[in-house]
């Protein structure tokens, strides 16, 4: 959920390691969290994720923050990509500065000079100040938990998922050598567990705003031999009601393949109970290849139309594919372990 949601294996002979931590807690499937307690775990794989389609302002972004302690070894990375689809093009800047901080409540996030703060009280608003980003971004409903309340199975490893999968954006944003206005409206996700995105676990993931002003969750996870392990979705109710959209079947369509040589299914049709979706991309090339985590995916806008409940509707929002490991002479730095 780039939504990477990205990798509990970047520790491997770095000399960006900082001082140990204790080893991460076990991952409990039967332990669901707290919607609204948004804080760092004691986890192996932890991320904060805030992305949105602004199209007054012919832009999308998405930032992420990941926290990895692997054998209690901290490491840290954070991602911005700004696509500019007035312009087509797509600019991609990472964050690999060691001084990390973490604080809640109220929700702190902190890598260098990029910052997510939520200020006091409930939903209350987050400023994000990071590289080209300096939003304001109002919940415009609570925060939920995915049903089951976690993504992956044992074998791939698992991640609690808890989201606030609307809210209303304002601010600017750098592209360039222009800033825009930014206006419409973001994602934000938290998730944290025992998987190793990128060999162990890849996906196939949407965060959309539907029409009838509910959101829907999409998510396909596979193994590391590449077969679908789990699909589920959510569908957000315009109240803040998550409940599990029963059924549910992502079908492949139409696979770009990219730059790099790897291939990425970008057209889909998705149908479940009362359901029934067509999603695209705005732009194809959206490929992203992170030095920082070794991992290549593909980030970016997307819309679609169908059904749901008997009534039709638009969808928009961003679709995340994890596309596998940098090799090392993409700029791959480390080696992932087998689980």
């Amino acid at each position: 959920m780039d939504k990477m949601r990205l990798a509990a294996a970047l520790v491997v002979g770095s000399a960006l390691l900082t001082a140990c931590a204790p080893a991460p807690l076990a991952f409990d499937p039967s332990i669901i969290p707290v919607a609204d307690d948004l804080g760092a775990r004691n986890a192996g794989t932890e991320w904060w994720y805030v992305s949105g389609v602004l199209p007054d302002a012919g832009l999308a972004f998405h930032w992420a923050q990941f926290k990895v302690n692997y054998r209690g070894l901290p490491y840290h990375a954070s991602h911005i990509a700004v696509t500019d689809l007035k312009n087509n093009n797509l600019y991609f800047v990472e964050n690999g500065d060691q001084k990390a901080a973490f604080g809640f409540p109220p929700l702190s996030v902190s890598q260098g000079d990029w910052k997510l703060v939520q200020e006091a009280g409930n939903k209350a608003p987050f400023k994000l100040t990071a590289g080209p980003l300096n939003l304001t971004l109002r919940p415009a409903r609570n925060a939920v938990v995915h049903p089951p309340g976690y993504s992956g199975t044992a074998e791939t490893g698992r991640l609690y998922y808890q989201s606030v999968t609307r809210l209303d954006v304002s601010g600017t944003i750098r592209v360039g050598d222009e800033t825009r206005q930014a206006s419409g409206q973001a994602w934000l996700d938290h998730q944290w567990g025992d998987q190793q995105p990128g060999a162990a676990a890849k996906w196939d993931w949407f965060g959309l705003h539907l029409s009838d002003g509910s959101d829907l969750m999409l998510y396909r996870v596979k193994n590391a031999r590449n077969e679908v392990v789990q699909v589920a979705a959510s569908h957000v109710s315009s109240e803040g009601v998550a409940r599990e959209v029963r059924d549910v079947t992502m079908t492949p369509g139409r696979v770009w393949t990219s730059p790099s040589g790897r291939n990425y299914t970008l057209g889909w049709t998705v149908s479940g109970e009362n359901l029934a979706l067509e999603l695209a991309p705005l732009r194809d090339n959206q490929e992203l290849l992170s030095k920082t985590t070794s991992v290549a995916y593909w980030e970016g806008p997307v819309r679609g139309t169908g059904t749901l409940n008997g009534q039709a509707v638009t969808a928009s929002g961003m679709g995340e594919f994890v596309g596998g490991v940098l090799t090392r002479e993409e700029g791959g730095r480390f080696t992932i372990p087998a689980k």
